[in-house]
């Protein structure tokens, strides 16, 4: 396999992850997937998958003669999760698919490790490393994939895509993730089989495209992804994708992280009622929904009213699509209005609509001056009391 072994890492000193592998049994183990990938990479990882020979009964069995608490959450298909000295890990028997329908997979387990791997998506994800000696197990070039930048299926692509539709998004998403190289075969695949994606619920698509479009090369892997037809069957709306790398660009220079319904919106057209429609579609949060039809409007204000108005997280969001200036928004949190309907009413309203109305002309004038102190807002509250007042003395 190379002689590649696995680097240093924190993650390997965990507690833990030495009692599961203790449970489990030497040579029985080994860590798979993202962990390798991310490792060998120099990213940090948070989530550590285990694989496993024995059968998921097995390591119920075994995790809970170590005293580790084993939760079933996916043993139909071999998964255990083990809770350990407050640490999660997934083990997962080794598998081979005996049906799929591009949604769903029937699988039986094995003992076979290179069977197991075969089953697996792109060859950068089908890397097993020993855990005790950190000895790489690549079946299928992932590591030279890996010193490459390319992401590439394991085998046919269209196979791999046949067995799960939404590889399709997760070729573009690692893509943008980790890629440099588009493996040549593996794009022609997604874009013959983009149709495929329709079979797909909502929720899977909304969850990988949100994934995508925070990625470090999204703006440039979307855009092929429009070139190839990739959104046609599911989000025919996306057509233009130069507002994405904008707004990237501003995102950096303002020091802010890369938000996913934010990058959303600015591949989406500007009109609230098609945002909506969209949101619905992808069976997005009210509160998700409610940023996307918020982006779609334009700036009317300067950045802290705007923020006072709509929050400051949907005010971000507006600015920055618009290539506007975030002013002074930066460590700033909108304030509340120092003044009640029950202080009107001590400067002499009675309590009803002149009190609303009074209060909504005081907040007006507090926002166009700049959010002043308590005290001038008592005074710009005394001005609107003695005109309702005199407007009331002349009717």
């Amino acid at each position: 396999m190379g002689g590649v072994t696995l680097p240093p890492a924190a993650w390997r000193d965990r507690a833990g992850l030495a009692r599961v592998i203790d449970a489990l049994g030497s040579g029985t183990a080994r860590i798979v997937g993202g962990a390798v990938r991310d490792t060998l990479l120099g990213i940090d990882t948070a989530d550590v998958d285990l694989a496993t020979t024995h059968a998921p009964e097995t390591v119920v069995d075994l995790l809970e003669a170590a005293r580790i608490k084993a939760v079933p959450t996916g043993i139909k298909h071999g998964t255990i999760t083990a809770v350990a000295s407050d640490e999660v890990y997934e083990v997962t028997t080794l598998r081979r698919d005996l049906e799929t329908d591009g949604r769903h997979a029937t699988v039986a387990f094995t003992d076979d490790w290179r069977e197991d791997a075969a089953r697996r998506d792109f060859t950068i994800n089908a890397l097993y490393a020993d855990p005790a000696s950190g000895e790489i197990f690549d079946y299928f070039g992932g590591i030279d994939d890996l010193a490459a930048r390319r992401v590439r299926f394991i085998g046919d692509p269209l196979t791999r895509i046949a067995e799960d539709h939404l590889r399709i998004l997760r070729f573009f998403r690692f893509l943008a993730r980790f890629g440099d190289v588009a493996d040549v075969e593996g794009l022609k695949a997604c874009a013959d089989r983009a149709n495929d994606l329709m079979a797909l619920s909502r929720e899977r698509i909304a969850n990988e495209l949100l994934r995508l479009l925070v990625a470090p090369r999204a703006p440039e892997v979307v855009a092929s992804m429009v070139e190839h037809g990739i959104f046609v069957p599911v989000l025919p709306e996306i057509v233009d994708v130069l507002q994405l790398a904008a707004l990237a660009r501003r995102e950096d220079e303002a020091g802010i992280a890369p938000d996913p319904i934010r990058r959303l919106a600015a591949i989406l057209p500007s009109n609230a009622a098609t945002v909506a429609t969209i949101g619905a579609r992808l069976k997005l949060s009210k509160l998700q929904r409610r940023r996307l039809e918020s982006a779609a409007e334009p700036v009317d204000m300067e950045p802290r009213a705007l923020a006072y108005r709509l929050g400051t997280e949907f005010a971000v969001d507006r600015l920055l699509l618009a290539g506007d200036s975030l002013g002074d928004l930066d460590g700033w949190t909108p304030p509340a209005l120092p003044l009640s309907g029950g202080a009107l009413v001590a400067k002499g309203l009675t309590a009803g609509p002149d009190v609303a109305r009074t209060l909504h002309r005081v907040e007006d004038r507090w926002i166009a001056e700049g959010f002043p102190d308590a005290a001038r807002v008592a005074e710009i509250a005394d001005e609107e009391v003695a005109q309702v007042l005199a407007d009331i003395r002349k009717s």
